[in-house]
């Protein structure tokens, strides 16, 4: 039952976890279909934790299972109407938060997604309602992945002599 009639606390009372936009994010920018994808996108959910939402995506009629057409022992995860819906939402997500926090994401994604924001949910769109799970964005590295990384291509080129690492 919600707290109130806001729709914020609506949607936060199906969306307001830790776990449950990052499920329809990998679902629907990675495009991530099975358990095992979900488990390993870096995140850190716990298999029971995943399950748990799952259900509850499911439940609110945001996620649907199907057979997966070339094993019909797997199950594929796929977002709804209702859950696709929220492609304008998690790409302003994605903006607001790589402009206002460190992220891992590069800033030349950031900039074209927030001046091309009706093609890129056109193409969000398009590869949902043609069931192609190519990747809109790669998986990003964390702030301290990216920080690492720049240390290594910052370093001192070696001397004349001394061998590369």
């Amino acid at each position: 039952m919600p707290r109130s009639g806001c729709p914020v606390s609506i949607a936060l009372d199906m969306l307001g976890d830790r776990w449950s936009l990052l499920i329809v994010r990998d679902m629907m920018v990675r495009g991530y279909r099975t358990f095992r994808e979900f488990q390993r996108s870096g995140e850190g959910i716990a298999s029971n934790i995943l399950s748990d939402r799952l259900q509850k995506l499911e439940s609110a009629g945001m996620v649907m299972r199907e057979a997966a057409a070339d094993d019909g022992r797997s199950t594929y995860y796929r977002l709804t109407p209702k859950g696709i819906a929220l492609a304008p939402v998690l790409l302003e997500l994605l903006i607001w938060s790589a402009r206002h926090q460190p992220t891992g994401a590069p800033c030349a994604v950031i900039d074209h997604m927030e001046q091309n924001r009706a093609a890129v949910l056109a193409e969000t769109y398009r590869r949902w309602a043609e069931r192609d799970p190519t990747p809109i964005l790669p998986p990003f590295q964390t702030p301290a992945e990216k920080a690492s990384a720049n240390k290594k291509s910052t370093r001192e080129k070696p001397q004349k002599g001394e061998p590369r690492q």
